[in-house]
């Protein structure tokens, strides 16, 4: 169980983005993330008419090692770190370490 998963609101605690939220668009393997809107490139892209893709400089998101995010907490507005916690029914569920709340609703 991953405590950064897909769809996950983050904050950046290092770089050229820092303090800016996002969210977390994919999970690759190698332990990076990819986060919407952070850690933004210029890549010139040639055009290929047969795919339809037009050519000319476009911005695209690059992988983010995933030590460098935060899970955000809405209740204390800031980043928070990530703990788990097994319910009594069995079932395993992520919790901030700062208050105790559950991550998932």
């Amino acid at each position: 169980m991953n405590k950064i998963r897909k769809g996950d609101q983050v904050i950046l605690n290092t770089g050229k983005d820092k303090g800016k939220q996002g969210t977390v668009i994919s999970i690759l393997d190698s332990g990076h993330v990819v986060v919407e809107g952070l850690n933004l490139v210029k890549k010139h892209a040639k055009a290929n008419p047969m795919k339809g893709i037009a050519g000319g400089i476009i911005a695209k998101e690059m992988p983010l090692d995933i030590s460098n995010v935060a899970l955000f907490n809405s209740a204390t507005q800031k980043g928070d770190r990530v703990g788990f916690k097994t319910l009594d029914d069995g079932r395993k569920i992520r919790v901030f370490k700062s208050n105790g709340e559950a991550v998932d609703a």
